[in-house]
């Protein structure tokens, strides 16, 4: 295998298989319980040296463990056996699950790393090592690394929809339909080599399939649900972006004063609103100045506004740039001269101070940015995904009134892609990059 460097620095070459790894693979302690996991071929060896006779694969027993060299007593604990290929990574694996604490855990641990032949895993090598073994694909394994990084209820289900294998099996069905349409064009070069026109009926089922994958990509994705849906706050200086910033996250987190132009950059604040993740971001006020730190706010504040997923604008209803989720807010509806009628038509009445109207926005908001979101349990795609599923449709959509030897080809790149989507092929590069998300003992 040829060297190279992995995220954390180490060559993938001193991550072969023939190693048996260990590592505890539950939360830092101290806790109730530890779950301190070994795989490779020396696992079973590595569990009979601290725990004698294994039990039964798939059950657990309880064990005395004892230090390999010195027979010193370390714990007791539950023991569990897994035979390969019947286990998450595909290889030996036995588990130790131990008290929590970290003289226990430190114990054990150095226990298994005085045996020969086991060393300390990387951080995610257990989940690489089950998609090596082919254990899951690698839209399992990103569904997974987004389930650990979960923070909300709907991220959860979002991830578990991938990490279950749901998207997995639909790019399967996707990919056997290809398959036997490339058969079937191949039979037909083969055997009408003096009409190489491709048939209607074929061509048709590749624009079915083609049809089948741009909707996919209208879907919502699941990028907004992981970094947050980007609700900036915007409008002239003076107007209370801060003040509702604050407001909204419960907290004050932006500067707050008279002076026209106090912000001059913008705010994240990550929040999650009845469950549903954004990122609020207050801007500076949008005027004409001839500070030149204020205009450099200025100007990312127009950007920010321009790049939004949901703009709430505290200006001018008329002066409110044109976006297509735009929430207008009359702030400071508290002071008398802008309780004044006719209030703005269209515009949420909202106080700061007095609360007033503060329900009804973040009610709004929470409309708007379902709309952006996955609904409940579906199945979403992340960048890398929508990109190959758009790869495989351009290909198929090549094919339209093409000959034989070309629709051909074009379903092969399909399927080229579909490889490069579960990581049957050409995903070296990803590989390291989403490992390294996983902690260590993952």
């Amino acid at each position: 295998m040829a060297r190279r460097r992995t995220a954390v620095g180490v060559s993938v070459a001193a991550m072969s298989v023939r190693d048996t790894i260990f590592a505890l693979s539950s939360g830092r302690p101290p806790a109730a319980v530890s779950i301190i996991r070994v795989s490779g071929p020396a696992a079973h060896h590595a569990g009979e040296a601290l725990a004698g006779r294994l039990p039964l694969p798939r059950t657990a027993a309880l064990r005395q463990l004892k230090h390999p060299q010195s027979g010193e007593l370390l714990d007791e604990a539950l023991v569990l056996r897994f035979d390969s290929p019947a286990s998450s990574t595909g290889e030996d694996i036995v588990e130790f699950q131990c008290h929590g604490g970290r003289a226990v855990i430190d114990s054990v641990l150095g226990a298994l790393g005085s045996l020969d032949g086991l060393r300390e895993a990387l951080p995610g090598e257990f989940t690489r090592r089950a998609f090596e073994n082919g254990r899951i694909d690698l839209t399992q394994a990103e569904g997974l690394a987004d389930l650990i990084e979960a923070e909300t209820e709907v991220q959860r289900k979002a991830a578990l929809a991938s990490a279950e294998g749901r998207l997995s099996m639909q790019i399967e069905l996707w990919r056997e339909r290809l398959v036997v349409l490339s058969a079937r064009a191949e039979r037909a070069i083969d055997y009408d080599e003096d009409d190489l026109g491709a048939d209607e009926a074929l061509l048709s089922e590749c624009n079915e399939v083609a049809s089948e994958l741009q909707d996919w990509l209208l879907r919502p994705r699941i990028d907004p649900l992981k970094d947050g849906v980007r609700v900036v706050v915007a409008g002239p200086p003076n107007s209370g972006k801060s003040s509702l910033v604050n407001a909204i996250a419960g907290s004050e987190r932006a500067i707050v004063t008279d002076i026209p132009g106090t912000t001059r950059d913008h705010i994240e604040v990550p929040l999650a609103i009845g469950g549903l993740p954004i990122l609020l971001i207050d801007t500076a006020g949008l005027r004409e100045t001839t500070d030149t730190v204020e205009a450099i706010g200025v100007e990312r504040a127009a950007a920010l506004t321009q790049s939004a997923d949901v703009l709430v604008w505290l200006g001018q209803p008329q002066a409110a740039p044109n976006h297509p989720r735009l929430i207008r807010v009359h702030a400071r509806s508290d002071l008398p001269e802008r309780r004044r009628p006719p209030l703005p038509l269209g515009s949420v009445p909202v106080s700061s101070v007095t609360g007033q109207g503060l329900a009804e926005l973040m009610n709004q908001l929470r409309t708007t940015v379902k709309t952006l979101l996955p609904s409940e349990g579906a199945i979403a795609l992340n960048r890398r995904q929508a990109a190959l599923i758009e790869e495989a449709a351009v290909a198929l959509r090549d094919a339209r009134n093409a000959e034989l030897v070309i629709l051909a080809e074009s379903l092969r790149r399909a399927r080229s892609a579909f490889d490069r989507l579960t990581g049957r092929a050409g995903v070296e590069d990803v590989l390291d990059a989403l490992f390294g998300r996983f902690c260590l003992g993952k």
